[in-house]
């Protein structure tokens, strides 16, 4: 996976990546181990930040559609991204461009 690939950059960078699914932790460990994600993976069960960010269900599919929040120190949204459908993903460099 690009982020996990790239996760020492964005720490380098001063920054946390977190991985935000819409089901139990206990659904998603196994992918999570096997391949070697080791920063903060959230489970969103009942959907509200998805919602509370407008990615929950805006493909249509019960789930969030791939997006990428850049947050800054003061709680604002900087900049961000929403997918075009379930397999649209981030490159990190572009997101890593995008950091404050």
């Amino acid at each position: 996976m690009e982020l996990q690939e790239h996760y020492e950059e964005f720490q380098n960078a001063g920054v946390e990546v977190v991985a935000l699914v819409v089901a139990p932790l206990s659904s998603v460990d196994g992918v999570r181990q096997s391949i070697g994600i080791s920063y903060p993976v959230l489970a969103d069960t009942d959907h509200r930040v998805s919602e509370d960010y407008g990615v929950y269900n805006l493909l249509g599919d019960g789930v969030a559609a791939p997006a990428v929040f850049v947050i800054d120190s003061d709680g604002q949204i900087v900049w961000h991204d929403v997918g075009a459908d379930t397999y649209d993903r981030f490159s990190a460099e572009t997101i890593l461009a995008h950091l404050p």
